[in-house]
């Protein structure tokens, strides 16, 4: 059982005891199985965090869904009994080959043992590609990789429509972050670039076997048919909000003087005139908007050169 409250415009699961959790703890005892800390591992007890995964994912008979971190099954069961295909990919031996005893008869679950940061997904997901279709992802993220793991998805947007994923909350407020937070930075940027994110529910550390000691978050992020401003290079947009965020505290101007040597101090200047920046502001007062007008112009000087 569960019970829920809404707080700060979220939906905050409080957890209780449940059936799921003495199924787990049971499998854990059947193979001998303990979460191992040095890979993050916090196993999902909690049957409404379950579903709120599950909706969140929108999963429909025709999907195919990528999961990262299955760990004992959970989610991974729930979801090949409602899509198409599940890829799995579980860089933890023991629990792979658990996995393959447990699940052995579920014959639409392809489980890879392999790093989510060193798969190709590309290879991984090419049935998929051939047939000119996109997938889901659904992921309960270690929280040692969760920043790298979603960049690559990001990275791979081209594969996705949709991406739900379990990280920490104050990962997952920097994914919504807006300007003129302490949460806002580069990685806020580059999330709302390539999707629309939003925090579906806020969950307890009792949601976890064994718990965390941070809350976690559900995040859904729907992948943009095409970013939300024009940039005239993708790369160098996302080099001048790095260079930006890298020295937060110094005035936008100073941030990227040391950064942009390619251009002269004059040309900066002029780049922040046309682009309607004012240069005292920091990095963290600016909207996506206003980097990309800054950084195509910066990107204009350059290539006059």
């Amino acid at each position: 059982m569960y019970l829920c409250v809404f707080r700060g415009g979220y939906r905050v699961v409080s957890v209780k005891r449940s059936k799921l959790a003495a199924e787990t703890l049971e499998i854990m005892r059947r193979y001998g199985l303990s979460a191992k800390k040095r890979l993050g591992q916090h196993f999902l007890i909690d049957e409404g965090v379950l579903a709120d995964i599950i909706d969140a994912s929108q999963v429909a008979g025709g999907d195919t869904i990528l999961e990262v971190g299955p760990g004992i099954g959970t989610l991974t069961e729930a979801l090949s009994r409602r899509a198409r295909r599940v890829v799995a990919v579980e860089v933890d031996e023991e629990l792979y080959n658990v996995l393959r005893e447990r699940l052995r008869l579920r014959d639409n679950l392809v489980l890879i043992h392999g790093d989510i940061l060193a798969v190709d997904l590309t290879k991984v997901l090419h049935s998929v590609i051939n047939e000119g279709r996109k997938c889901k992802v659904v992921a309960n993220l270690p929280y040692y990789i969760t920043t790298p793991a979603v960049l690559k998805l990001l990275d791979s947007k081209g594969l996705f429509e949709r991406i739900v994923v379990m990280v920490q909350r104050e990962v997952a407020e920097r994914m919504v972050a807006r300007p003129g937070g302490k949460d806002y930075g580069a990685f806020s940027i580059v999330v709302q670039f390539h999707t629309s994110p939003e925090i579906v529910s806020i969950v307890p550390p009792g949601a976890f076997l064994p718990e965390p000691e941070v809350d976690s978050a559900v995040v859904r992020l729907k992948v943009r048919g095409s970013p939300p401003v024009n940039v005239t290079d993708q790369a160098f947009f996302f080099e001048v909000v790095r260079a930006g965020f890298q020295q937060r505290r110094k005035t936008l101007r100073n941030a990227l003087r040391g950064a942009m040597p390619v251009i002269s101090e004059a040309e900066l200047d002029r780049a922040f005139e046309l682009a309607q920046v004012d240069p005292i502001r920091r990095a963290e007062t600016l909207d996506i908007g206003e980097f990309a007008r800054l950084a195509n112009c910066i990107y204009s000087f350059k290539h006059q050169r």
